[in-house]
């Protein structure tokens, strides 16, 4: 896969959700709600700060950098999801968001 087709990405991602949401299904009879899906994003969120923190050589944690690497995308990963879920096309928030800043400048 190409990793410049983000909306091949985005396909993945919202699937590999749904294989979650399955999990879900099985070990709590219910999916995980939005709120809870926002508090995992915000868990792993943490996680890229504690992990940069480390990669800065400010907090001592083994094997952050693979880590660090990893909750990067999953945090994106997150997001994609949050976004399906609360049906915000994320390519058209983040369009207005980029246009927004730049014309700050």
């Amino acid at each position: 896969m190409a990793v410049e087709n983000f909306d091949e990405i985005m396909v993945r991602s919202i699937k590999i959700r749904k294989l979650y949401h399955e999990l879900e299904l099985k070990q709590n009879g219910k999916v995980w709600t939005i709120e809870q899906d926002a508090l995992g994003f915000l868990s792993d969120a943490g996680l890229v700060g504690r992990n940069t923190m480390s990669h800065e050589k400010i907090w001592s944690k083994a094997n952050s950098d693979e880590e660090l690497e990893h909750k990067l995308a999953e945090s994106i990963w997150w997001i994609i999801n949050l976004s399906d879920r609360i049906n915000i096309d994320i390519k058209v928030a983040m369009e207005k968001f980029l246009t927004k800043t730049e014309n700050l400048f």
